[in-house]
């Protein structure tokens, strides 16, 4: 193979995977002229045209997505030995980037992480804060977390927390005011606080479960935020119902600041696991970092 071949084929891998040439430069490092320069020897080489340009976004032609199916794997591959090799250094090294939600950021990863990273000093952990269900592969990420039950068949998944339970909590100031909820049907009578996924876009449906069916309801009221704290600060305030992971509010419930409803309706779910594809060789640096966040009873 050409060694200009190489590089080019980086670029294009780049290109395809980004669906951009600017996000592409910004990653490999190199100016936009260089990297459309590099594309446009390859297809030249080659004789085919690899990628479609519009002017809002680029896109692999069918002789381009052949070409990425067949290299991009194997690119992963020598990617993934040369770091096995850096692995035969004494300590072990290198950048582990993690995907999750706040939640279990806050409550799991944080946590765990600040007993494990002074022992390691070369090992570093980048989080992202996302909502989505992420690609992780395509995102260029380690692995992500996620409840058990989201994470795809295909998924290496390694638990890293106990059994989750949602609540619907209000303040005693507004049940003053209104009757207590005694189904979900009951929340249509009620002020509830949505929340926006803020890297989804999406309004977050308030999961039930009575035992033979599950339900998702789509609630309403006059208060939107996009993260926990403000959804938990909203209804301390008295201004609706929030349905929240349990564990934030055990200590408001024991206080008499907030009081819960529809206990009955909210039913445990699996916990956060820690999800990444399969690999021949996993650096050692992303084992200690797995090892370190597993969940132990």
């Amino acid at each position: 193979m050409l060694r200009e071949n190489a590089t080019d084929l980086v670029s294009f891998l780049a290109v395809a995977r980004d669906e951009s040439f600017t996000k592409a430069a910004a990653h490999l490092g190199v100016s936009q002229s260089a990297l459309s320069q590099s594309i446009r020897g390859l297809e030249e080489r080659l004789g085919v045209r690899l990628l479609s340009r519009t002017t809002r976004r680029v896109a692999p032609t069918a002789a381009g997505e052949r070409l990425r199916e067949a290299i991009a794997p194997r690119f992963e591959a020598i990617e993934s030995e040369l770091l096995a090799l850096s692995e035969l250094r004494e300590r072990p090294s290198g950048t582990i980037r993690l995907t999750a939600i706040e939640h279990a950021a806050d409550t799991l990863l944080l946590p765990k992480l600040a007993k494990f990273l002074p022992e390691y000093p070369e090992i570093a952990v980048e989080i992202t804060i996302d909502y989505g269900l992420t690609d992780i592969v395509g995102q260029h990420f380690d692995a992500g977390v996620r409840a058990g039950e989201l994470i795809e068949k295909d998924m290496i998944a390694v638990r890293i927390g106990p059994d989750l339970r949602m609540a619907v909590v209000g303040s005693p100031d507004y049940f003053a005011q209104r009757a207590l909820p005694k189904e979900p049907r009951d929340l249509t009578d009620h002020n509830c606080i949505n929340l926006r996924l803020p890297t989804h876009g999406e309004v977050y449906a308030w999961e039930f479960e009575d035992g033979t069916r599950e339900l998702n309801v789509r609630v309403s009221g006059q208060l939107m935020v996009n993260n926990t704290p403000q959804l938990l600060n909203s209804a301390r305030a008295g201004l609706g119902l929030a349905y929240v992971p349990e564990d934030l509010v055990q200590e408001d419930l024991s206080q008499g600041r907030l009081q819960r409803v529809l206990e009955d309706w909210c039913h445990p779910y699996p916990g956060y696991h820690l999800y990444y594809p399969n690999r021949r060789q996993a650096s050692r640096a992303f084992s200690l970092v797995v090892e370190a966040l597993r969940y132990s009873d």
